[in-house]
């Protein structure tokens, strides 16, 4: 008989289940039109009901199949009172039928640590601009981003009402990344995709030593690592410490897994255990390929101003 799929590819299988249903959430919350927005540390720091109801969702879910995992979500909440039409039993079947690579086979729920965005690019949710939002299901082992969920609940959503709104993006470490198609930025070509909420003097220095061809502001870590696996950006350039370990672990993991690379403005690797603080203090840097052209553009002021 078929051994039964080991930890890993059964927790992204869930997780896959899990963003979807998520993206229902989102999309309801909005169409029914109370947002419940709540101020946070201020008017660019928000949340809605869609982030509450989502991470409740999203935590609950997983608890419940792997007990044993650490679950981190961005938004601070009571666990408790979760009711049942939050909670998402399923799995996909695609992404058990897969091996798992070698080096995760014999992973223990406890080694495992999951970070969750419940609504990246809330912001821009609360505006509208439905295509910046994501959510994010990042799974780390050993500190290290292996495995990564994002769904875009909106995916789609210009291309008329009968159109299929939504899609789920996944990938694992030595599997690779599926749900949409890899390309590249035009050869040749430097675009850059930073913050659109949370400029700052040391942001824009940052974009303007790279001397880029383009410069595009989009809300959502999520948001700025599809631009550079569809192709549409070269680099991604964050100089400010406003980015979370929940913003990155998912994303990462799907940049890893072909063949991209992120780290803070320094150049350092970000760190996912348990114990780790969950600011990215040092700022992002992130691209497909080419990773040392834009490394090597960084200038030291900038390297200087940000503390990891």
């Amino acid at each position: 008989s078929m051994a039964s799929p080991a930890l890993l590819m059964r927790v992204v299988a869930s997780a896959y289940s899990v963003a979807e249903k998520a993206a229902t959430i989102v999309r309801n919350v909005m169409s029914a039109g109370d947002l419940g927005i709540v101020e946070k540390a201020g008017p660019n720091d928000l949340q809605t009901k869609a982030d509450r109801l989502v991470q409740m969702s999203i935590c609950a879910s997983l608890a419940r199949k792997f007990p044993k995992v650490t679950i981190i979500g961005e938004e601070e909440l009571p666990t408790d009172d979760v009711t049942e039409d939050l909670i998402e039993d399923g799995h996909c079947d695609e992404i058990l039928k897969k091996p798992c690579p070698a080096q995760y086979t014999g992973i223990k729920e406890e080694e495992l640590v999951i970070w969750v965005d419940p609504l990246d690019g809330t912001k821009e949710y609360t505006e509208g601009l439905l295509d910046h939002v994501t959510v994010l299901i990042g799974i780390a082992y050993g500190g290290k981003a292996i495995a990564g969920v994002i769904n875009q609940p909106y995916y789609n959503y210009e291309a008329g009402a009968n159109a299929a709104l939504g899609r789920t993006i996944w990938g694992v470490l030595g599997i690779g990344a599926f749900g949409f198609q890899l390309t590249e930025a035009p050869a040749g070509k430097h675009i850059v995709v930073t913050t659109r909420s949370h400029s700052s003097a040391l942001v824009n220095e940052c974009i303007t030593a790279l001397n880029p061809d383009a410069v595009i502001r989009v809300g959502g870590a999520g948001n700025k690592i599809i631009q550079l696996i569809e192709g549409k950006a070269s680099a991604y350039v964050f100089a400010s410490p406003g980015c979370k370990k929940w913003d990155t672990c998912a994303p990462e993991a799907i940049l890893h897994a072909v063949g991209g690379k992120i780290t803070d403005i320094r150049g350092n690797p970000f760190q996912y255990n348990k114990e780790v603080k969950h600011m990215n203090s040092a700022g992002v840097l992130a691209t497909l390929r080419n990773y040392d052209y834009y490394a090597s553009r960084i200038p030291n002021t900038v390297k200087e101003s940000l503390v990891p």
